[in-house]
């Protein structure tokens, strides 16, 4: 089987994956393709800077994950599975998850890395995830922090949306992509960066986007959800089959599990191909929207908004799902350098500052948007 390439760019970072299975590559290519640039090249062209190396391979797999046993290693919670970590006198990291038979080995200080495992799906998810973590990497070596907001862009205006959990960020930005025609560009997290003119840049974080069963519906895209699903394709393959169960009967009702609602999960493309929306692949911040959800709620603006505190950046627990178990950003906390938060938190304390309460009418949503927005 031939080697095939697919190399991700996203402003100065670059990463290039190879592998001898065409279900990694074609993989990364739809991941990324929509929100940063992926494209396919020449194998033979590959020389330099952070490679990735996909082996759909059980002897490869197995390898590796003998190295560790045999080596002092530490454990640690990675992607929801127990990974098992050793880190060599010589620099290398080795590690394996052995619940999702996944390997993987890591030199920080060549950019090389090698992910391992015998089910095509299972290593082209995780290479997904090593790709997009070794692009942070480079961003937060760059000057780049991650704010934990939803963004999209409207005419010559970026907006980015904040709040914790279920206040209501994703609401907003697929209502004012759904109904009012803003292009989304990005979903729940974003990079941002100060220039040099006082200006706040902002990449998309590629991801798949977890999306409630009601605001699917609300929003009218319910009926595209379950055309596509009907004629035999299918969504993020984490979402839970409970979630597709119910999105194949009909049923919009919030499902929970636990007290945590189990959500729709929607690929980067998606959102063009089944919802017709449109994406933006950069930005520069110009508003900052302060969302609540109250069920009952007439949307109502607020005299006085919040200032963006920790808690709106990328970092502690909010980051537990990824720790850098393979050194991708060389030191630097997930959410970035002190001075690129800081400088990043102070130019966006000078904009406009909007906020606001929704309810559950989705049309009364849109029409009060439309209007803060004019």
């Amino acid at each position: 089987m031939s080697i095939t390439a697919t190399r991700i760019t996203a402003h100065p970072a670059t990463v290039t994956v190879m592998s001898a299975d065409k279900t990694v590559t074609d993989w990364t290519t739809r991941y990324f393709g929509p929100w940063w640039s992926a494209s396919s090249i020449d194998p033979s062209t590959v020389c330099a800077g952070m490679i990735i190396n996909a082996d759909v391979d059980t002897d490869a797999y197995e390898r590796i994950e003998d190295h560790v046993r045999r080596h002092p290693h530490t454990s640690a919670i990675y992607a929801k599975a127990d990974t098992l970590v050793a880190n060599m006198p010589d620099g290398t990291i080795s590690a394996v998850s052995p619940s999702e038979q996944l390997a993987y080995f890591s030199e920080p200080p060549t950019g090389r890395i090698k992910v391992a495992g015998p089910e095509p799906l299972q290593v082209a998810l995780a290479t997904a995830r090593i790709a997009r973590d070794a692009v942070r990497g480079q961003l937060l070596r760059d000057g780049w922090t991650v704010l934990h907001a939803s963004a999209v862009v409207v005419e010559d205006r970026t907006l980015l949306t904040f709040g914790g959990k279920g206040a209501g960020k994703t609401t907003t930005a697929l209502t004012l992509a759904a109904r009012i025609g803003a292009h989304l560009l990005a979903n729940d997290r974003v990079f941002a960066r100060a220039d040099a003119f006082g200006n706040v840049r902002i990449l998309p974080w590629p991801s798949a986007a977890a999306v409630g069963l009601g605001l699917l519906g609300s929003i009218g895209l319910y009926e595209k959800v379950a055309a596509r699903l009907a004629a035999g394709e299918s969504l993020h393959p984490t979402q839970d089959d409970r979630v597709t169960a119910a999105l194949q009967r009909g049923d919009l009702t919030p499902l929970l599990d636990g007290g945590r609602e189990l959500k729709a999960q929607v690929f980067p493309d998606q959102f063009e191909t089944w919802f017709g929306l449109t994406l933006a692949t950069e930005g520069v911040a110009t508003d900052l929207l302060f969302p609540q959800i109250s069920a009952d709620a007439e949307p109502t603006l607020h005299e006085t908004s919040p200032s963006l505190g920790d808690e709106d950046f990328m970092q502690g627990a909010t980051e537990d799902r990824y720790p850098d178990i393979l050194g991708l950003t060389h030191g630097i906390t997930v959410g970035g350098t002190d001075s690129a938060r800081d400088n990043v938190r102070g130019l966006l304390g000078l904009l406009p500052h909007h906020a606001f309460t929704l309810g559950h009418d989705h049309h009364q949503t849109a029409v009060f948007l439309s209007k803060l927005l004019a």
